[in-house]
């Protein structure tokens, strides 16, 4: 006799959620998985009415089910957000440019507006050029630290107050076994953060925090959701691939570890006598940096210098502080630029609410 759902007691039971062990028929299954996401949204205070929303899509299951179930939230708890999908590209052929038609997709079936920027663009650098001069041993390094800084000069591009990013509860976990593993005290202090402060200029959020790797497949898989499911072409060397691997035999062993990792990472504080990096700005572009060049300028210097290990060697190497002729566009232009974005819309907003007939002052 087929088994009914632990929770209405009337349908069959399709689903076995990891993160609890229930077996639950597939309403349900969307509802709590919904349901859950929206209560840490509520309880975290993500959001405020009024703000424009970007959701970092690159066409995965993590990005998809988050435009999704976000789009979803907003229209049936009237969050008041204007959401925007944001994508990077890498430049990685073969891979990336065939998840950016998904993302496209994405963009026609949710009603979202979409801007794409590229490393190309940002940097003058694809990752496929990267990966040429640096090998595959530290191309992630490139990779990461070149995503962080484009998704927020894209988000300044478009205005944006918030940026929600597919990580989940694994992701998460995953990290704090790094940062441990590699005793890096001030970034495990900060890893567990649901949302950082806005330091980079715009506000950054994992509303999936406490959601599971398994239970997004199995949502997107359910929903029938357009996803681009083929791993990065430069990311089987990645050092968090073993820390992945780890956390699996982990879970098999254990199926909560991954919220009692999370858990623990959260009840870790260092201690107040205890010196962390103190942030400032990068003197070349802007972007928030415990140095006085950022790791993206270090990163791209050494590229075009031809030493490509600048700033990934242990090696002490010869970077100077102070803008250079062909520095990256500085934040804080882009971010000039954004609040005169956001005062002619709120100019026009008012002209359209108050039904004035000028003509010339409110162009």
């Amino acid at each position: 006799m087929p088994r009914q759902c632990d929770i209405c007691h009337e349908a069959r039971a399709i689903v076995r959620r990891p993160k609890t062990g229930q077996s639950i028929c597939k309403e349900c299954f969307f509802y709590v998985f919904e349901t859950e996401v929206h209560n840490t949204i509520v309880d975290s205070k993500l959001f405020k009415p009024g703000d424009r929303v970007g959701i970092g899509a690159s066409g995965g299951k993590d990005s998809t089910v988050l435009a999704y179930v976000m789009k979803a939230l907003n229209d049936r708890y009237n969050y008041g957000l204007d959401l925007y999908l944001l994508s990077v590209d890498e430049g990685i052929a073969g891979y990336r440019d065939d998840s950016l038609e998904t993302v496209k997709r994405n963009k026609e079936q949710y009603g979202l507006p979409l801007l794409i920027v590229s490393y190309e663009q940002l940097y003058g650098w694809s990752m496929d050029s990267i990966v040429a001069a640096v090998g595959r041993k530290n191309n992630c390094t490139f990779c990461g630290v070149f995503r962080r800084q484009a998704l927020d000069r894209g988000a300044l591009m478009l205005d944006l107050d918030h940026i929600v990013t597919g990580h989940n509860a694994d992701d998460v976990a995953e990290t704090i076994l790094m940062n441990i593993f590699r005793g890096d005290i001030s970034r495990l202090d900060r890893c567990t953060e649901i949302a950082t402060s806005g330091e980079g200029y715009v506000v950054r959020s994992k509303p999936f925090k406490y959601a599971y790797e398994k239970e997004i497949v199995m949502y997107a898989y359910l929903r029938r959701l357009d996803y681009f499911s083929t791993e990065c072409t430069y990311s089987p060397n990645a050092y968090r691939g073993y820390a992945r691997e780890f956390l699996k035999k982990l879970e098999r062993v254990r199926p909560s570890a991954i919220l009692d990792i999370i858990h623990s990472g959260e009840a870790m504080h260092v201690a107040k006598d205890v010196q962390l990096p103190s942030l400032d700005r990068c003197q070349r572009c802007g972007y928030i940096s415990s140095n006085s060049v950022c790791k993206a300028c270090v990163l791209l210097e050494g590229l075009e210098r031809g030493i490509p290990k600048l700033g990934i060697s242990r090696t002490k190497q010869d970077v100077e502080a102070g803008p250079r002729e062909n520095d990256l566009v500085h934040f804080e232009k882009l971010r000039q630029e954004a609040l005169e974005m956001r005062r002619s819309r709120q100019k026009s907003e008012s002209c359209q609410q108050s039904a004035c007939a000028c003509t010339e002052n409110c162009s």
